[in-house]
């Protein structure tokens, strides 16, 4: 097939022919219609050209020409009919331009040209640095023969960044009517930089200075600074390095580092190489194992680390009944199910949404053996010992004749008669607008009877609940539902923890004590280990067994019930952790749960049952005594849970560091060193490394990870020097020395034990060899369906190191570290801040000295209170400047007065060393008392049955017999875990004016 075509005026007549019938055909075409040209059309010198939207035509660019409007967008959608791509400038739903179709061979044509566009654009303004003019012109040196040190006597120096300086006037007026006029006006200067700077600056072609520097670093190791001198090839001196600098070796056993800050010098003599180093050391290494894309860590826990405040059991029957329940996992023998609960504590917390006035008490639901009071109406009057509201008598005894409780205000008048044997704190706990939890904040075990907190609650919060059960088919309830008493009535719950949470109470045992967290997060059951250990004294190491008696041939974790079972769950121990879901452990939050109630005492006296050997492993001051008096108790605190665990599998594999220094990162599969970016890549900036070789994981080849991170925070100096030696004999071959020495200067001259400063040294030396072998490729290429793509090779590579420890010479020659110095025995709490203190209220339990302190919603709660004033009085009365008041500067003897002076610590402390630059005068708290004058809220206005009244002037009439008082917060609420054992006072004698006092 063929056509011409000829084009005249009017006609155009086409011919077409074909092999078996040529003919032809005539077409007649109008001619096109045309538009008067408008004659008022100026055309420009240099034009503007309109933008066209269509992507085929170049667009010529200049800044003169304006931008599109924002509300012009660009989009491209995709017609799957057509099987094409549609460009559209649109405004709004309207479109702007001609819409323009494209093929997909089209489109990726036009997105192809677009970033290539992109790509050289970005890297003409970023990197073109070169061919652009300087802010500061290229200096010559007049100097001769510079230019054969430098390559040249050019300076060149670029600065690229900015540097922001802002200035301003504070101005705050508090209108605070204790301070003083001229105080409450305060005037204060703002000053900011903003300065990032980026300068690289060269002397010739060999010398070449770089400082990156940013005021709003968050971390030291993001400014950098960096001079350079780098030789030729025919040179000795191949590179001078000095600021930030990197040893990078190619051995896994002396891996170098990348976080330095020193000087490096590079030198060549012939096929040797010497590379020296002296600097800081910036980063820290760590290691990460991994096997089968499971990342692996270890975990070791002491037997005095459970989790204390954070498990409890609803009552003491499930605690009597738990070890008989576990007693056959993965079975556990309970009838219970508890189908509801409610778990109040105290609000902690500005939210009061979902919150209550409860009275809790700790007898409700209890059986007589576990009853604490002995108030004969609290006795059991139920039958079973299982827990419900009527099993004794005192939630009955509450309802029906103190029913004033409903009123939170009331609790402490109406609860009063059955004092003293019955007191807040110990047997009851009133709490207003306490919370209710939410059930994420908690875990319920239905069978068992114990509630998991997700936080561990404060020495000073109260936990109460109540809660409904089956058993055998019949309903338990024990304490109130919120639905079922109307607001704002108080709730009586059930009390599992108090205010007074000590070992003498039964509340005590409601707390579990056998419950541990490794600190670890969805734990697979895949390469989990545990074991328990014992600290052997003998040995000195860690054993998984009790040396002595019938047990020692059985291993403590078969001993502690963990176990029991084989992996399929079958009656069968095999040496292994019972991993038993919700029951031994919680994968989700790494917590492992002893299938016996004390694991370390008393269940462990009953195994070995012979009393002469317990005594000396048992360890029951563990669960007779608070957590922090157990820890003291040295010679029986040698049982710990140790093992591994892995995190989910998969290729990636986090570094739990961020910013990375670039090359630091090493990969080792089997002892073998992998390459980046062929077996594996690094996202340096998130601390992530991905393996990319799927046989790695597929084989299950445990893999190591070593890397050095900068660290974010570091007060602790390390020296690193050290030198590498590397001869190359060809290519293929090379042997290298290694000597480094890493040197710690101590924070002080006294250090702990475990902190000692290090100043080790460590030796290498390594060897390569790699060579083609036609060889092993044609043995290969005859085994049959075997060919060979490449050539084969043959690749050698040798270590070995050696490590000399050593201490540094600042803790003197034969190293001297301290157990305890007792410079920090005694923690001194400064009590003595006044605005910390607040009027005191009515001393409560001596009704002989304060009887109305049982009052409640009555004014004469306060008639005996007497006026008390505490002060500090400020040194600026004592320095007679112009700020000091006139009559107090023209009165020496006030001034001098005992009640005003200022008292130094030379004064109480002769013998203690003052600090240069500390003032050594001692902020001293006054108190005022006036025994005759009435005091805050002291409404009395003649005598009654708790004050003696007044006199006719409004005095206090029997002084002697009124109070004042002043009290305060301790921010420690634990005082045994805190270690306070005293306080002690400094007190002026307040007669010392006196006449005729001695």
């Amino acid at each position: 097939m063929f056509w011409s075509v000829s084009s005249p005026v009017l006609t155009r007549t086409t011919y077409l022919s074909y092999p078996e019938k040529p003919y032809s055909l005539s077409l007649e075409v109008l001619q096109q219609d045309t538009t008067r040209k408008d004659t008022t059309v100026v055309d420009l010198r240099f034009p503007f050209n309109d933008y066209s939207g269509n992507p085929y035509i170049r667009e010529v660019q200049s800044e003169l020409y304006l931008k599109l409007p924002s509300n012009i967008s660009s989009v491209v959608t995709y017609d799957p009919e057509k099987n094409e791509y549609i460009l559209q400038d649109k405004i709004g739903d309207l479109n702007y331009r001609t819409p323009v179709h494209m093929t997909l061979e089209e489109y990726k044509k036009h997105i192809f040209e677009q970033s290539v566009r992109k790509y050289w654009q970005e890297r003409a303004s970023g990197e073109g640095t070169d061919y652009r003019s300087s802010i500061l012109p290229k200096l010559q040196f007049g100097i001769e023969g510079i230019d054969k040190v430098f390559g040249s006597n050019t300076i060149n120096v670029i600065p690229q960044g900015s540097a922001e300086l802002i200035f301003g006037v504070n101005i705050s007026r508090i209108d605070n009517p204790s301070l003083s006029e001229r105080l409450r006006k305060v005037a204060t200067f703002d000053f900011q930089e903003k300065i990032q700077m980026n300068v690289t600056g060269t002397i010739g072609d060999k010398m070449r200075l770089g400082v990156n520097y940013n005021t709003e670093a968050t971390f030291d190791f993001e400014n950098k600074t960096k001079l350079e001198y780098s030789g030729k090839e025919d040179e000795i001196i191949k590179k001078i390095e000095a600021g930030n600098v990197t040893l990078p070796l190619s051995g896994s056993l002396i891996t170098g580092s990348q976080s330095l800050f020193g000087l490096k010098t590079e030198l060549q003599f012939g096929k040797l190489t010497v590379t020296n180093v002296f600097s800081q050391q910036k980063g820290e290494t760590s290691v990460i194992d991994v096997k089968g894309g499971a990342q692996l860590s270890e975990f070791e826990v002491n037997s005095d680390e459970y989790e204390a405040n954070k498990h409890f059991f609803l009552s003491h029957y499930f605690r009597d009944t738990y070890n008989t329940a576990m007693k056959n996992l993965p079975v556990i023998n309970s009838g219970v199910n508890i189908e509801r609960i409610e778990i109040w504590v105290t609000n902690k917390s500005n939210n009061f949404e979902d919150s209550r006035n409860i009275v809790a008490f700790l007898d409700v639901a209890e059986s007589q053996k576990n009853i604490y009071n002995t108030i004969p109406a609290f006795a059991q009057t139920g039958t079973g010992p299982y827990p419900y509201n009527d099993l004794n008598g005192i939630y009955q005894e509450m309802v029906n004749n103190y029913q004033e409780i409903r009123n939170i205000n009331q609790v402490t008048n109406t609860l009063a008669p059955l004092s003293p044997g019955f007191t807040i704190g110990q047997d009851y706990e009133k709490i207003e607008n306490a919370r209710k939890l939410t059930p994420r904040e908690f875990k319920l075990n239905k069978q068992l009877g114990y509630i998991s907190i997700n936080s561990a609650l404060n020495a000073d919060q109260v936990l109460a609940v109540a809660y409904e059960y089956t058993l055998n088919g019949k309903v338990y309830r024990v304490g109130e539902f919120s639905a079922e008493v109307g607001a704002p009535n108080s709730l009586i719950l059930k009390l599992i923890k108090g205010t007074n949470l000590t070992p003498r109470l039964p509340s005590w045992d409601l707390m579990m004590k056998n419950v541990y967290a490794l600190g670890a997060y969805q734990v697979e059951k895949q390469d989990f280990e545990l074991n328990v250990l014992y600290q052997d004294d003998k040995t000195g190491n860690a054993i998984n067994y009790l040396p002595e008696g019938k047990l020692s041939d059985q291993i403590l974790l078969h001993v502690l019930n963990l176990d029991n079972l084989n992996s399929q769950l079958e009656p069968s121990p095999d040496g292994k952790f019972d991993f038993i879901t919700g029951i031994t452990i919680l994968p989700e939050s790494g917590r492992i749960i002893f299938p016996v109630l004390e694991p370390f005492g008393r269940d462990l006296r009953q195994r070995i049952g012979n009393d002469a050997i317990a005594e000396k492993y048992v360890f029951e001051e563990l669960y007779d005594s608070t957590q922090v008096k157990a820890r003291q108790m040295a010679e029986k605190n040698k049982f710990k849970i140790a093992g591994t665990y892995s995190s989910s599998s998969s290729s990636e594999i986090q570094l739990n560091a961020l910013n990375v220094p670039q090359g630091s990162v090493k990969v080792t599969a089997g002892g073998i060193q992998l390459q980046e970016n062929v077996d594996y890549t690094v996202d340096y900036n998130l601390g992530r490394v991905k393996i990319i070789n799927d046989g790695l994981l597929e084989s299950q080849t445990p893999i190591r990870v070593s890397l050095e991170s900068n660290q974010l925070f570091s007060i602790q100096t390390k020296t690193l020097l050290g030198t590498h030696l590397d001869y190359r004999f060809s290519e293929d071959f090379n042997i290298g020395a290694t000597m480094l020495n890493l040197t710690e200067r101590p924070l002080t001259q006294k250090v702990s034990i475990g902190d000692e400063p290090i100043s080790n040294t460590i030796l290498g030396v390594n060897a390569s060899y790699h060579t083609e072998s036609q060889f092993l490729t044609s043995v290969i290429d005859k085994i049959p369906f075997l060919e060979t793509k490449v050539p084969s090779s043959i690749t050698f590579t040798g270590e070995f190191a050696h490590l000399i420890p050593g201490h540094s010479r600042a803790i003197e020659k034969q190293g001297i570290s301290y157990i305890d110095d007792f410079e920090g025995s005694e923690i001194p709490l400064d009590l003595k801040s006044m605005n910390a203190w607040v009027l005191a209220s009515t001393p409560q339990g001596q009704n002989a000295l304060f009887p109305e302190a049982i009052l409640n919603n009555n004014l004469a709660y306060g008639y005996n209170r007497a006026k008390l004033a505490w002060y500090v009085i400020d040194p600026l009365f004592l320095r007679n400047t112009s700020t000091t008041p006139n009559h107090i500067k023209s009165n020496p003897d006030l001034q001098s007065s005992h009640y005003v002076r200022e008292v130094f610590e030379k004064e109480i402390f002769p013998y203690k060393e003052s600090i240069t630059g500390i003032p050594t005068n001692l902020a001293v708290l006054n108190l005022a008392f006036y025994p005759n004058a009435k005091g805050p809220y002291n409404y009395d206005l003649g005598a009654s049955a708790f004050s003696a009244g007044i006199d006719s002037e409004g005095k206090l009439l029997y002084p002697g017999l009124r109070w004042g008082g002043i009290m305060r917060e301790v921010p420690t609420n634990d005082f045994e875990a805190a270690n306070i054992q005293f306080i002690e006072f400094w007190l002026m004698d307040p007669y010392v004016e006196n006449e005729g006092h001695s």
